[in-house]
């Protein structure tokens, strides 16, 4: 059974369930003052914690994807396969490989040409050699023949870290949320490229060109639109392109943007941080290069770097995130560049988690829309 799977939950709530009523009943026996009584007592109070933790654990990971395997889980995920390169009409293409395909959970449709579709892909990085799971929402336009010739913008949606690709479809709903903008006319039709920014597993790696390691954020930057452009009738320029994320992936979006402008139009970052950290989860990123290290903080990016032309979109809420203080910050310096362009969505209360970031994605991709052009 996998971790995400119902029916480890429903194990552990039974045990726990269990474990709970045993204590109950054998705590009069276990009374005595012997060091048997005292070790029971001990064992059964420690495995009904932990069996509670489990339950705590297991309900939190369905509900916001931090892991989708136990591999994952335990760092033991190596899945770098070579992938097969296709094209759109099964020619030879770019490094993208249809692994499957499923319907946009969206009720009462289930054609592409109504309700588009998601694929399930497998990248591989031409330059950086680096591989990524991903999901792609194609919107029913693109299966429509009076649009067999256009082209799509396309957005990059990231998750947070560690996060699973799959909850951006089963729980940030950016597909049906695209669907059901674009069917009332609130933005345009887009190819949205979904998954997570970690994609060195476990290693977070912050979107970051790691000396002597993983080369991030030019996969990012130049691989993953090389893979889509070459599989899929999305536009090729910069303007066409748009990158969201929360959280690590609102960094990573930001960051890609701000580097990148001649592959982002535009960045959005959901709840976003604005330095990379190091911490036991990241390791040495910069190996000492003070540089590296510096153009890895935005704020540093924006008051010492040339002015990026492009379109930011940052979020944050007034009471319950951490952020809202940088963010007033990189608001302010963006908006003395007089050229980056500086956008905010501030809730009143909200915090670092799905149900915040479901308030904010719907206007975000409205946004997002109104700054992509097809070409």
């Amino acid at each position: 059974m996998g971790l995400t799977s119902k029916k480890v939950l429903l194990l552990a709530v039974v045990c726990a369930v269990l474990l709970f009523v045993g204590t109950v009943w054998l705590w009069p026996r276990l009374a005595r003052r012997n060091w048997r009584a005292v070790g029971g007592r001990i064992g059964l109070l420690l495995a009904t914690q932990v069996a509670l933790f489990a339950c705590v654990g297991l309900y939190a990971n369905q509900s916001f994807g931090f892991y989708a395997s136990w591999a994952d889980l335990f760092g033991q995920e190596t899945d770098q396969g070579v992938v097969v390169d296709q094209s759109a009409n099964g020619g030879s293409g770019g490094p993208l490989q249809v692994v499957s395909t499923q319907r946009v959970p969206v009720s009462g449709a289930a054609l592409p040409q109504v309700a588009g579709q998601i694929q399930k892909v497998d990248i591989m990085g031409r330059t950086t050699h680096i591989a990524s799971p991903a999901y792609i929402y194609l919107p029913p336009e693109y299966f429509q023949p009076q649009y067999r010739a256009r082209t799509f913008p396309a957005a990059v949606v990231l998750t947070g870290y560690p996060g699973t690709a799959h909850a951006l479809v089963s729980k940030l709903k950016y597909p049906a949320t695209a669907q059901d903008l674009a069917k009332k006319g609130r933005m345009q039709p887009m190819v949205l490229v979904m998954l997570r920014p970690t994609v060195a597993p476990p290693r977070d790696t912050e979107c970051v060109d790691i000396p002597g390691g993983p080369q991030t954020e030019t996969f990012f930057a130049k691989d993953l639109r090389e893979a889509v452009t070459g599989h899929y009738r999305v536009g090729k320029a910069a303007g066409s392109w748009g990158i969201i994320g929360d959280s690590t992936g609102g960094y990573c979006a930001l960051k890609l943007a701000v580097h990148h402008p001649e592959a982002y139009a535009a960045g959005v970052g959901l709840s976003p941080y604005y330095k990379a950290p190091t911490d036991p989860t990241t390791g040495d990123l910069f190996h000492g290069n003070k540089n590296l290290q510096n153009r890895a903080d935005l704020l540093w990016s924006i008051k010492h770097l040339p002015a990026p032309d492009t379109s930011l979109l940052v979020t944050s809420s007034k009471d319950g995130e951490s952020n809202y203080k940088p963010t007033v910050q990189f608001i302010n310096a963006v908006k003395a560049t007089n050229k980056t362009r500086i956008s905010s969505i501030i809730l009143g209360s909200g915090g670092h988690n799905f149900n915040t970031w479901m308030r904010e994605i719907p206007p975000s991709l409205q946004w997002m829309s109104g700054r992509l052009t097809e070409r």
